[in-house]
């Protein structure tokens, strides 16, 4: 009979186990993606929650009884999927994962054939529609269902970006929140001088440490003192999934993700001279002021991976960034990876000589920000057109992008929507001026 499946998000399928997301609404979802795609054979990975095992082999189900060949790749990581359809030149890929999120929550994320993402506005929409009804695509002939390993092949690719002769063998604290991270790291570590020093490092469901998200501040202290305690040169930590990826500096000081899209942008147009970076609205100065001086052309999508990817495709991007830690490349299938950035990083400072708070330092001191603060409001719409109102009038640009985005001489701020959530996100810098940055946050969050 007919069901409402309410987990489908903007970029994905996320929802509470068992009541949103359990194997029969994983199954019809196997099944309406086989369908959605036209597909013959289907990658599928899983994350290490502990419903995941249940929830794959459903979504396998689903596309065996649909007449397509899964390739199962087992656990992982999102970006593994991205890898594996490419690599296996499938006609798309299913990760079961709900990232960052508590324990008791699972997801579906799902890319078409080499790796593009299907979310709400490419797919996700029809999928949901036919997974919520009575119709099942089922094949006279069954698919088969096989486990294919590509882990050495991601292996060797990931390790490739950078050049393992340049490396020093620095000392890195590594923490997967008892993610998925280590599954990748172990392949990764046998080809690189790093000494590392793990912490919550073993894939546990559980979650035993809390839920694998380095945006929260209980969870960055532990990494930030086991920098401090080793006398590490760099801290890395990743969220459950590990397609995104947190760096903390020498000194244990947490760097927003904002000013590691800067240093990958000048380090990568550095052997891709003339590139396009894309970038997201929220904060943008200090991006523009690097892409320019290093040569680059500095392109504006709206946030979100479906848009960055999309973005990147269009205008051939080497490289695109987002402030909250997605780091995209054009050899990657224009896909976000985890363990990418860290290794670009680890290079230069190997071939700088620079620690990481040199590296930055000067950056964030030109270009303070406030960080993305979130706001809980009664309507999202009202409060955009009634800062819109406040401020557009006095603005030297107000730009639609994505939300709203106020340029002043020496500020600006970029207010919007969530695409997940039922808040307002705000983000404010400053051009070196850190007294003004607080004052300016302050008065806007006032509004708020």
């Amino acid at each position: 009979m007919p069901i409402n499946i309410d987990c489908f998000k903007a970029y994905d399928i996320r929802g509470q186990i068992p009541n949103q997301l359990n194997p029969d609404v994983a199954y019809r979802i196997g099944n309406a993606t086989a369908k959605f795609l036209n597909a013959k054979k289907l990658v599928l990975g899983r994350d290490i929650r502990l419903s995941s095992k249940e929830l794959a082999g459903a979504v396998a189900e689903g596309i065996v009884d649909a007449g397509v060949e899964v390739m199962d790749i087992g656990l992982g990581g999102t970006e593994m999927v991205y890898y594996a359809t490419s690599y296996l030149d499938a006609d798309g890929g299913i990760m079961v994962t709900a990232s960052h999120n508590p324990a008791d929550y699972n997801g579906l994320k799902i890319v078409r054939e080499g790796a593009r993402p299907v979310s709400a506005d490419s797919g996700l929409a029809d999928i949901r529609q036919f997974a919520e009804s009575d119709e099942r695509l089922e094949a006279a002939r069954k698919g088969l269902w096989a486990p294919v390993n590509i882990f050495n092949e991601y292996v060797e690719h990931i390790a490739g970006y950078v050049d393992a002769g340049a490396l020093k063998p620095l000392k890195l604290v590594v923490n997967p929140g008892n993610g998925g991270a280590g599954i990748a790291m172990d392949g990764l570590k046998k080809k690189l001088p790093f000494e590392f020093i793990d912490v919550n490092y073993e894939p546990d469901g559980t979650f035993p440490n809390g839920i694998p998200n380095p945006m929260l501040l209980e969870n960055q202290a532990v990494t930030s003192k086991a920098v401090l305690d080793h006398g590490a040169h760099m801290g890395i930590a990743w969220d459950g999934d590990f397609d995104r990826c947190f760096l903390f500096d020498e000194n244990g000081i947490f760097i927003e993700g904002y000013y590691i899209v800067g240093l990958l942008a000048e380090s990568i147009l550095k052997h891709k001279p003339g590139g396009k970076i894309v970038h997201d609205p929220r904060m943008t100065w200090n991006t523009l002021d690097i892409v320019e001086a290093a040569g680059g052309v500095a392109i504006q999508s709206k946030s979100g991976h479906s848009f960055i990817k999309e973005k990147m495709r269009e205008v051939d991007g080497v490289y695109g960034g987002e402030m909250s830690a997605h780091h995209y490349f054009r050899d990657f299938s224009y896909a976000d990876s985890g363990m990418i950035p860290w290794l670009l990083v680890a290079e230069l400072l190997s071939t700088t000589g620079k620690s990481l708070s040199e590296l930055v330092g000067e950056r964030m001191t030109t270009y303070p920000a406030s960080g993305e603060i979130n706001r809980q409001v009664n309507d999202a719409g009202a409060t955009l057109q009634k800062l819109h109102d406040l401020y557009a009038g006095n603005a030297l640009g107000v730009d639609d992008t994505d939300g709203y985005s106020f340029e002043f001489a020496d500020w600006r701020f970029n207010i919007r929507m969530s695409n997940t959530e039922p808040v307002v996100r705000l983000n404010v810098e400053t051009r070196g001026d850190q007294a003004l940055l607080e004052e300016k946050t302050a008065e806007v969050l006032q509004y708020l």
